[in-house]
């Protein structure tokens, strides 16, 4: 399957038969299918995670959130991709970047070493960029980072208001927006999280 930074096929585009191999709703043929099915189980853990205050420092939450906004469609929903990407750390490497990753974004927080909307888009970029499952990876970071704006207080992020899996010119600057971030810009992605 494609990256979270590559354009998607058409919506009525057929599945390969590698593509449905880890599927497991048996009904679905296309991509659409696949969208919408995705789409509906995204929306379930959504209401899930925000019932309630959640640690979402804590790498078993991360799995866990990742794992209910995909496992009614995917039977690795929560668990690390096992290969290498054109993006993210080596695979090896997860469970490490993931606690680097908490370790400092609780140290940030703590400390007042940024301001919570750099500390929320910090935090993005780099769950995005240590890529840490085989699909769904911007979705999950996406939720992630929502939920730890609510936890300090802040409202969720607009990213752009649009869907960011399908392509499109919002898209374009959410993908620039993290390329730049790669390259020790921020500010690209925090103007985008906001607009």
């Amino acid at each position: 399957m494609k990256g979270p930074l590559e354009d998607q096929d058409d919506a009525s585009t057929p599945l390969t038969e590698e593509e449905r191999e880890d599927l497991i709703p048996s009904y679905i043929t296309l991509r659409s299918e696949l969208n919408e099915a995705e789409q509906a189980n995204i929306l379930e853990a959504e209401e899930w995670a925000f019932s309630r205050k959640r640690d979402v420092l804590d790498a078993r939450f991360l799995i866990r959130l990742h794992q209910r906004m995909l496992g009614r469609v995917w039977r690795w929903a929560g668990s690390f991709r096992r290969t290498s990407r054109n993006i993210g750390v080596d695979a090896y490497r997860i469970p490490v970047e993931l606690r680097l990753l908490t370790d400092d974004c609780r140290y940030w927080i703590e400390n007042g070493t940024y301001e919570p909307d750099e500390i929320a888009a910090r935090f993005h970029h780099r769950l995005v960029l240590i890529h840490p499952f085989p699909n769904g990876n911007g979705r999950h970071a996406r939720m992630a980072t929502d939920l730890l704006l609510v936890a300090m207080g802040r409202p969720r992020f607009s990213w752009g208001r649009v869907n960011l899996v399908d392509p499109g010119e919002t898209r374009q600057r959410y993908v620039d927006a993290l390329r730049a971030a790669d390259n020790h810009d921020i500010e690209p992605l925090l103007e985008f999280v906001r607009s």
